[in-house]
């Protein structure tokens, strides 16, 4: 395996400003002072990469009053200037692209690629909202009532707060952050304990930003250690929390944030299927179906969990299935040779052995054999085999989400079935058919077809593009976020009534005379 000075990995860590690294000493947020140390090992190599210092209780109370007061000057800068910080903060993120997308993959496990892509996404969203910056957009309305004028308008709610997970470590903050900022809103964002350092790198190149423009600090906040979760969702001074994470976790979220009357952002667990017909191009099938497998180590919520096969090309398509997993390589996602990373850790591996054992237990045969990778090179003990399991969808380990390389491939008879399949669990996120019949496709993409926020024809379940509006139904959450108008999730709507006549009128024709 190369070492980290072959990929840079230290020179990188520096450009983005963490100094202090492979020391067990912390870094990053130097006015956090008494916070418990939280570690950041690669699941690469299993290698301390560094200690960041938590964030306490009165460290909390000091960056949401930070955040408060930076809001004031903030919401008064007209959105386009807004949109032209954000504009500069993509220009940034463009210069540490090779740095910061190296960050990612060493921190988080997957491939160089993807760490890159994700980098890029971010500057895609920068670009998105930018635009959105002048189309923050009403509507007029007629009034019943002569000389009277009707319109909506939208405002700015204040601080969100934002709670990431670790697979996109950076990405997922960026989608809300950067149409929270053109909104007017600041945010305090409290990323995954488990990839601390990309997010420091994130505060360190958007401060860069905020002080060229001499913007408030408390724009962009940045908060950690699990216990600041509990603190960021039972405070009234935050109005919106988006939150990203299982379903179990989210329930909790909505239930609580809810209880104050706030509002919520969930993107929660997937359990996206693939159909494929038997008028399907087998050769996209293959692209689609094993990236979605495989891709992030199946630890996407749009990975790919269920494959829905047609009977009379059920055969065909395992067998090309099979061929292509035997050529997957697995290894230092730093390599651009190996398709598969590691998962993000030990207790993730023993999720993903967890659920292979259910599913043997429940009937399902092995069709692709997993299991942990072990000799030279895989030290950390978290590569792990893609592996693919014929299944019923009834099974109830198929009826839950593992975020691990799992693979569940089904029979199907009729186009109707394969779609009752599809929706028969309970999260709704993303869904796709490979289909070169029109009448398929159109069914799938109607009111009688795909029960999810995303529905696809002819290309995977993942890599969603930025322009749409990221989401899903039933136990995914019903968030969107990044595209279309999810712009509107960081406002308050307001309706306005100018009367400028001389007369009183009443709506409905009331009358109240004095």
């Amino acid at each position: 395996m190369e070492t980290l000075t072959d990929f840079g990995i230290q020179k990188a860590l520096t450009q983005l400003g963490i100094t202090e690294i492979n020391k067990g000493t912390s870094t990053g947020l130097e006015s956090f002072s008494n916070g418990e140390l939280i570690a950041s090992y690669s699941p690469v190599d299993g290698s301390l990469i560094a200690k960041v210092q938590g964030s306490t209780k009165e460290d909390y109370e000091t960056v949401v009053a930070k955040a408060q007061e930076a809001y004031k000057t903030w919401r008064l800068v007209p959105a386009p200037k807004r949109g032209e910080i954000v504009r500069q903060m993509g220009e940034e993120l463009r210069k540490h692209k090779d740095t910061l997308g190296q960050l990612v993959s060493f921190e988080m496990g997957k491939s160089l690629q993807e760490g890159l892509g994700e980098v890029q996404e971010m500057i895609d969203v920068c670009d998105f909202a930018v635009g959105v910056s002048r189309q923050l957009y009403g509507l007029t309305m007629h009034s019943e009532r002569p000389n009277h004028r009707m319109y909506e308008q939208y405002h700015p709610l204040g601080i969100v707060g934002i709670i990431s997970a670790f697979n996109f470590p950076v990405a997922v903050w960026s989608w809300n952050s950067m149409l929270a900022w053109i909104c007017g809103d600041v945010c305090i964002w409290k990323p995954s304990s488990k990839t601390p350092l990309c997010a420091i790198a994130c505060q360190n190149i958007m401060k860069t930003v905020l002080e060229r423009n001499n913007i408030p600090e408390g724009v962009c906040n940045l908060i950690t250690g699990e216990e600041c979760n509990e603190l960021i969702n039972n405070d009234k001074r935050i109005p919106l929390v988006s939150f990203t994470g299982s379903t179990r976790v989210g329930r909790h979220v909505g239930q609580t944030v809810a209880g104050r009357f706030g509002k919520t952002i969930l993107e929660l667990g997937g359990n996206n299927a693939i159909i494929v017909s038997e008028h399907a191009d087998i050769s996209m099938v293959l692209v689609g179906a094993v990236f979605g497998a495989v891709g992030t180590a199946g630890q996407r919520c749009t990975t790919t969990r269920r494959l829905i096969v047609h009977e009379s090309v059920y055969d065909k398509t395992v067998e090309v299935l099979k061929s292509a997993y035997s050529q997957l390589k697995i290894g230092n996602p730093l390599d651009s040779n190996n398709h598969v990373g590691p998962l993000i850790d030990k207790n993730a591996v023993e999720q993903y052995l967890n659920s292979i054992e259910k599913a043997k237990a429940e009937g399902g045969k092995i069709l692709v054999e997993g299991g942990v990778v072990e000799g030279e090179g895989y030290e950390s003990g978290c590569y792990v085999k893609p592996c693919i399991i014929e299944a019923e969808n009834h099974f109830e380990i198929v009826q839950h989400e593992t975020f691990a390389p799992i693979l569940y491939v089904m029979k199907y008879t009729n186009i109707e079935q394969a779609i009752e399949m599809q929706n028969d669990v309970p999260q709704g996120l993303s869904s796709s058919i490979f289909t070169n019949n029109m009448r398929e496709m159109e069914l799938f993409l109607s009111q009688q077809g795909s029960d999810c926020g995303i529905a696809n024809v002819n290309i995977g379940t993942s890599g969603a593009e930025i322009g749409g509006a990221f989401g899903g139904e039933k136990e995914t959450g019903g968030g969107r976020e990044s595209g279309s108008d999810a712009w509107k999730a960081y406002m308050r709507r307001q309706t306005n009534t100018i009367n400028y006549g001389t007369q009183l009128p009443l709506a409905q024709g009331i009358k109240f005379d004095l």
